[in-house]
């Protein structure tokens, strides 16, 4: 297969997973990477990198459009939250093929508030969620939720827990707000607050054409890269490990949130879920249009590698699949800074291997 596909972020964290994903899964594709940043570009592993205009700037149609003509490109594959939101404003006049959710799922998706209130009414499980007015309003909203337990305190919109901490009282929740208000510029009425969940973390990430499943994997994060301990909530949505599961309970409730969001729904949806102390599944976040972080644990395991299936459904090619849970179990994936993300079979971590502490034990 000859495809000539551009993704967007390549350099990054995500660009590179898909790349790798893509490679490993079809070599016969031409991957072309595009970024903004020269820095984050000089890493990418595509065939050929192109430096393009932020999202922001005037030219930055022009110069994407520069880049998809050159190459001759079939598909553009936008792997950031920004990416997505600009190729679906500009799908239109790109003279490529996008494969992206509607507008207003993926306007919906943005705003966590929005999509929990959503989710809530059309009767998928979701956070209690409330927002925040003024640091005034804090007290009141906080007051809402049981006194004795944790509330957790986010960002409306934005990626990896930015500006999440779970807090104990109003007093605290004010403090954190005003911080990020004072010291990063965000708005006090871009925070929310809203039920803390204390179980199980779940990503499931489903592929859809025109209101109907495709594909869908779930892995379940157990410990969260979290740059050294430095983000005081202690979580993350990317994860340092992660394990792929057979769970249709949180697969259910995923599916359910996706089809409440777009009843035609198209593309590729990521669903975080965690669940409430009593083990139930809620949704709390979808990347709507782009892969989750960890895309390789689930494009490089099991029957169908994900991001290969994309790209056929996105170019119109025949897929026989329909409502496939494409289900292997016992799959990790090994995350740190400045490694390849590594991903292995349970199996494998006593493979050559030797263990020290056996020795120290039978020598005490």
């Amino acid at each position: 297969m000859d495809s000539r596909l551009l993704v967007s972020g390549a350099g990054g964290g995500v660009g590179n997973n898909v790349l790798r994903s893509l490679r490993i899964g079809e070599p016969g594709f031409i991957l072309v990477g595009c970024h903004h940043d020269r820095f984050t570009l000089k890493k990418s592993t595509a065939d050929r990198n192109y430096l393009v205009h932020e999202s922001t700037h005037p030219r930055f149609l022009e110069s994407v459009r520069r880049v998809v003509e050159h190459e001759k490109i079939d598909l553009l594959i936008p792997t950031s939250d920004r990416d997505v939101r600009i190729c679906s404003d500009l799908r239109g006049a790109l003279p490529c093929r996008v494969f992206l959710p509607s507008p207003g799922a993926i306007a919906l998706c943005r705003d966590k508030y929005e999509l929990a209130t959503h989710l809530r009414a059309h009767g998928v499980g979701a956070p209690i969620t409330y927002p925040i007015e003024d640091l005034a309003s804090v007290v009141p909203v906080f007051d809402r939720f049981s006194p004795a337990g944790l509330v957790w305190c986010r960002v409306r919109a934005g990626s990896g827990s930015t500006g999440a901490i779970p807090v104990k009282s109003a007093a605290q929740a004010q403090a954190w707000i005003s911080y990020w208000e004072v010291m990063r510029g965000v708005p006090i009425t871009s925070f929310t607050l809203c039920e803390y969940l204390p179980g199980r973390d779940f990503g499931c990430q489903s592929l859809w054409r025109d209101g109907q499943p495709i594909l869908t994997k779930t892995f379940e994060r157990l410990t969260y890269f979290i740059g050294g301990g430095s983000t005081p909530s202690g979580v993350s949505s990317i994860a340092a490990l992660a394990k792929t599961v057979d769970e249709p309970r949180v697969e259910q409730v995923a599916m359910a949130a996706v089809r409440a969001t777009d009843e035609r729904a198209t593309g590729l949806f990521g669903v975080d879920l965690k669940e409430s102390g009593a083990g139930v599944p809620y949704v709390t976040e979808i990347n709507a249009g782009r892969p989750l972080a960890g895309t390789n644990l689930l494009d490089l395991t099991g029957k169908h590698n994900m991001a290969v299936t994309y790209v056929r459904l996105a170019l119109g090619e025949p897929i026989e699949m329909q409502g496939e849970r494409d289900v292997a179990e016992g799959y990790y994936t090994v995350r740190d800074l400045d490694t390849l993300p590594g991903i292995f079979h349970g199996e494998e971590f006593f493979e050559e291997i030797h263990d020290a502490r056996t020795c120290e034990e039978d020598n005490g």
